[in-house]
C-alpha cells in the first residue's frame, strides 16, 4: 500500500511538472483563489486516481478531456473513475480541451456558475 501511494504522489509531481497547455491555462484562472474564492490545487491523488484540479473544501474535481476521452476504453475507465470519485463524496466537472484552448471565457463562466 505504501508503495502505491509513494509511486501515486511521485506521478503526480511528475504531471504537475509536464503539464498540458490546456491545464496551464486553466491553471491560470484558478490559482490563487481566483475561482470564487475557492482554493485548487493540482494533480492530486485521490485513492488511487490522480485529478486534474481538486477543490477539498468544496469536494470537487475539475477534470480536462482530449479526444482520446472518446475512445471506448477510456470511456469504460473514466466511467469507472467517475463511480469511485462520487462515491467518495466528489462532484467531478469534466472540460474539453478544446473548449479551454478557444472558450476561456465560457468555460470559467460555466465553472464560476457550477462552484457557486
Amino acid at each position: 500500500m505504501k508503495k502505491l501511494l509513494r509511486q501515486t504522489i511521485s506521478r503526480a509531481k511528475e504531471l504537475r511538472t509536464n503539464a498540458t497547455l490546456p491545464e496551464q491555462k486553466l491553471w491560470l484562472y484558478l490559482r490563487k483563489s481566483q475561482l470564487n474564492g475557492l482554493k485548487f490545487r493540482r494533480q492530486q491523488p485521490v485513492g488511487k486516481y490522480i485529478v486534474d484540479f481538486l477543490c477539498c473544501s468544496k469536494k470537487i474535481i475539475i477534470e480536462l478531456d482530449g479526444g482520446h476521452h472518446n475512445e471506448q476504453k477510456n470511456i469504460e475507465y473514466d466511467t469507472d473513475r467517475d463511480f469511485f470519485l462520487t462515491n467518495e463524496g466528489y462532484r467531478v466537472i469534466r472540460i474539453w480541451n478544446n473548449d479551454i484552448m478557444n472558450n476561456i471565457d465560457e468555460v470559467m463562466n460555466y465553472l464560476y456558475n457550477e462552484t457557486l
